[in-house]
């Protein structure tokens, strides 16, 4: 009898374990990185090369162009906010990169040259957001478009006469260490450094608990309007800088460089587990999201599907998994 009551109090007592433990499992991680396996396993069945690490270290050196985009992306969405000016500020950092490359300035300095025209256009979306409470799909949008305009006035309307610097060269595709490229080590800098600021610094405790509640973290005393704007600061930083690898990787800048990083980025962070109504979200889910989105280009393109089924195959899945987990919560990064 005794053993029998035993058995039975540990029963609830394993199922409660068991309920823990999956509980503290990161489901979008989860399901991201699974999703990830799967995508390796069926190209590797049109193309044997897929698995290759040559091939694999390819993709990640073109996940860090991506990625990094996605870090200021994520900094933003995790205020509430999002940021639609990214298209033309990626563009516009790799356009300056490039055109001051031919000046006497050289490409040395137009490197953070650029970087600081990015930081200045995340200020002006940071003012206009934080201050003159603009909702922030409406003015990043239009400051794109006001980019976009300025960008015609600087090239012509055409892309720059200069090439990409040799330094810019180097930085996105060459080797301080042997067999990987400088792109991935300048995304993994750029990700230890965002994961620092929000797990270690007080500016990461009032990102998320602007997140959660603007309202509440105002009246706590938190500088609202200077986090808010130092996040803009940072991802408009983040666009130009990988526009500016992105130059070194293809060799100039053109027009429309930047279009292809908007949603890419924003379901990059979102399919990592971060939520779009800000809060929540960890690094390492944008890093697994970033790979997963790049990896699936990766697979239909070596399907040679046709650029229609590529689109909507590519939009099924992201809202697949959105649909799987978009309603939990995960913790802070």
């Amino acid at each position: 009898m005794t053993v029998r009551e035993g058995a039975v109090a540990t029963g609830p007592t394993r199922a409660t374990g068991f309920r823990a433990a999956f509980g503290r499992l990161d489901l979008p991680l989860v399901v991201a990185s699974g999703c990830i396996v799967v995508i390796l396993l069926a190209g590797s069945l049109y193309n044997s090369s897929f698995l290759s690490p040559r091939y694999l270290i390819q993709q990640f050196q073109v996940a860090s162009f991506l990625g990094i985009v996605a870090t200021g992306a994520m900094l933003v969405i995790l205020l509430g906010h999002i940021d639609l000016s990214v298209p033309w500020t990626l563009a516009a950092g790799a356009m300056l990169g490039t055109g001051l490359a031919g000046t006497e300035l050289g490409g040395v300095a137009s490197i953070p040259i650029a970087i600081a025209v990015g930081a200045l256009v995340g200020l002006v979306n940071g003012l206009g957001v934080a201050f003159l409470r603009i909702p922030s799909m409406i003015f990043t949008l239009g400051v794109n478009a006001v980019l976009q305009g300025l960008m015609v006035l600087y090239t012509g309307g055409s892309a720059p006469s200069s090439s990409a610097a040799p330094i810019v060269i180097w930085l996105s595709g060459g080797h301080l260490i042997p067999g990987i490229p400088n792109a991935i080590l300048v995304w993994a800098a750029v990700g230890a450094s965002a994961t620092i600021l929000l797990r270690a610094t007080p500016f990461g405790r009032c990102v998320y608990a602007i997140g959660n509640r603007e309202r509440a973290a105002y009246l706590s005393g938190m500088p609202v309007k200077r986090v808010v704007c130092l996040c803009f600061v940072l991802a408009g930083a983040a666009s130009t800088l990988s526009g500016v690898l992105l130059t070194g990787y293809a060799g100039k800048a053109f027009q429309g460089m930047g279009d292809a990083y908007l949603l890419p980025a924003i379901a990059a962070v979102v399919l990592g587990g971060t939520s779009i109504v800000g809060g929540r979200g960890r690094y390492s889910g944008t890093i697994v999201g970033t790979l997963l989105i790049v990896l699936l280009q990766s697979m239909l393109a070596v399907m040679q599907m046709p650029d229609a089924g590529r689109q909507i195959i590519y939009g099924v899945v992201i809202f697949s998994m959105l649909l799987l987990y978009g309603r939990t919560r995960t913790g802070q990064t």
